[in-house]
């Protein structure tokens, strides 16, 4: 269990979803981190989901798998691009995880016999998991984002929970509210009723906000927050501005210039240990934001944009923000342009001259059929016209099949995700997922988490990352066919990362004297890019694809 005295921040949305609690649980984690105290972030997704891995992407956004093979929401992402450290399995939590648990110990009659029902006993499983979170972390300060807004019925029992953990302990416990002041066009003036109305509902359960984080097109002025705190019985220095910005990485920084690290660890009794140093961070923030930097245009085609008249970039966030990492590392801004593979699939060469204006193409992970005849279009014109190409997960099988295809000759090669029985299985199902799929196990079953990469001498892979041996976050079912590998390799195409004992192949490339830059990775390296530690594939990448570089 954690300490005696351990602190819990617990951050929670009001008015509506996709308010920014995840910026701000990530930030407070930074703040606080760089102000000398240990944290650990912990994500509460209310969904009766085991994890985020069957979770659609266009819905829900992309699944983030940690290092030991977890799937989790989005947001555990972030959480560890600002903290700069891998996050562990204690630090998230389903509703599926906990009921889960609970149905496991009554059928175990780890209750002694006695009738279980969601308060005490859910409840109780989700105050133990908070609490062998910050244990299993060694932290001083947790940092508990509820997913969910605050009203929903999902997410009643984790602010249940919030609420007797405040009561066993009401010195250590905050509860930080992030919630959304509108100002509708037509009367032009900023609104705190729905706020009000937020704070209104958390009271009911119980629960008084310590601090409001007000999300707002414009920063917060000193009457609403005045107003704010009248009507919500929030101290005024508690009510801390969060207008729109460029960039989420300047975020902390606004944050800090309002001193909402200080003014947290004073309400928590938490002596300043140090100032917290954001020189470096607000180095890589400006740099990201930098409109006047030379422009790298990639097109990432994908399939998942798909939400009604919308696009969801999140069903890629990891793969955007890997790139925005290493643009800035190389002082340049990537320019993300999303083009729909089933759109290139239904035109001919009309259609796919719309790839020609950029100067790299990207296709990242996905799964099934849809879109996929489009992706392998839009990868042939990329080696034919030699941009600057990178293929992650399925972007690396398809890369393989249309090289198999176009180059050797076969052109039934294909995927036994999409046919399984074509002629040329390129890339088929690894012999200890056969038995998954035919048990219909798809949650939690794939080739998950970090596995070894051997790297081979005089290539583009091992150039970049200067290393022998390399650790990499997977998330796939299906693996490259050894059969076809020394035929594929006699043609020209160099497997330059494999397992060690090279059964499995990793990374895929062509030759810089070949192509400038062709390559695919079996893994996501997305994964583990960080804003102060970019990924160097992702760099080299960008680095081939620039303008500067098509000038030398």
């Amino acid at each position: 269990m954690a300490k005696e005295g351990h602190k819990y921040i617990f951050v929670l949305g009001g008015v509506m979803s996709g308010v920014g609690k995840g910026v701000v649980t990530s930030s407070i984690g930074l703040l606080l981190q760089q102000k000398g105290y240990p944290v650990n972030l912990v994500k509460v997704d209310p969904y009766l989901n085991v994890d985020a891995g069957t979770m659609n992407p266009t819905e829900h956004g992309e699944v983030f798998v940690l290092r030991s093979g977890l799937e989790t929401d989005q947001d555990m992402g972030n959480y560890e691009r600002f903290l700069g450290r891998d996050l562990t399995n204690a630090d998230y939590m389903t509703s599926g995880m906990v009921y889960q648990s609970v149905i496991e110990r009554e059928r175990a009659l780890g209750y002694a016999g006695k009738c279980v029902e969601a308060v005490p006993h859910v409840r109780d499983e989700i105050m133990a998991r908070m609490e062998a979170a910050a244990a299993h972390n060694g932290s001083r300060v947790s940092v508990v984002e509820i997913g969910g807004t605050i009203g929903d019925f999902q997410n009643a029992l984790f602010i249940e929970a919030a609420r007797v953990l405040k009561m066993k302990y009401p010195d250590d416990v905050l509860f930080v509210i992030v919630s959304y002041l509108p100002t509708p066009g037509t009367i032009g003036e900023m609104k705190t009723k729905p706020t009000q109305m937020a704070v209104r509902d958390l009271n009911s359960y119980g629960v008084q906000p310590d601090f409001i984080i007000a999300r707002s097109k414009e920063p917060v002025d000193e009457k609403r927050k005045e107003k704010l705190s009248i009507s919500c019985n929030v101290r005024k220095d508690h009510i801390i501005s969060a207008p729109d910005i460029a960039s989420i990485y300047e975020a902390p920084i606004n944050f800090e210039k309002d001193k909402l690290g200080d003014a947290l660890l004073t309400a928590l009794s938490l002596p300043e240990k140090r100032r917290a140093s954001l020189a470096v961070w607000s180095k890589f923030a400006r740099a990201v934001a930098n409109k006047k930097a030379p422009v790298v245009k990639v097109a990432i085609v994908g399939k998942y944009f798909d939400t009604g008249d919308f696009v969801l970039s999140d069903a890629y966030l990891s793969v955007i923000e890997a790139l925005k990492f290493s643009a800035a590392k190389l002082g340049l801004r990537a320019q993300i342009t999303w083009v729909n593979s089933k759109e290139l699939e239904k035109g001919g060469a009309k259609t796919l001259s719309v790839l020609k204006g950029f100067d790299g193409i990207l296709v990242p992970g996905g799964f099934g059929e849809s879109g996929i005849e489009g992706k392998i279009k839009a990868i042939q014109f990329a080696r034919e016209q030699k941009i600057p190409y990178f293929g992650l997960c399925y972007g690396m099988q398809l890369m393989v099949i249309e090289y198999a295809r176009h180059v050797l000759g076969l052109k039934d090669a294909n995927t036994a995700e999409i046919k399984k029985n074509a002629k040329d299985l390129i890339v088929d199902v690894m012999l200890e997922q056969k038995k998954h799929l035919a048990d219909n196990k798809y949650g939690g079953t794939m080739r998950l988490g970090v596995y070894p990469a051997h790297l081979k001498k005089g290539t583009i892979a091992r150039a970049a990352y200067k290393n022998e041996l390399v650790e990499e976050r997977h998330r796939h079912r299906y693996e490259i066919n050894n059969a076809y590998v020394a035929s594929l390799e006699a043609a020209g195409l160099v497997f330059s990362g494999t397992s060690p004992d090279r059964s499995l192949m990793e990374i895929a490339e062509l030759p810089k004297t070949v192509h400038p830059f062709m390559l695919g990775t079996q893994f996501h390296p997305e994964l583990q890019a960080r804003p102060l530690d970019p990924h160097p594939l992702f760099t080299e990448f960008l680095r081939a694809a620039s303008p500067k570089k098509k000038k030398q």
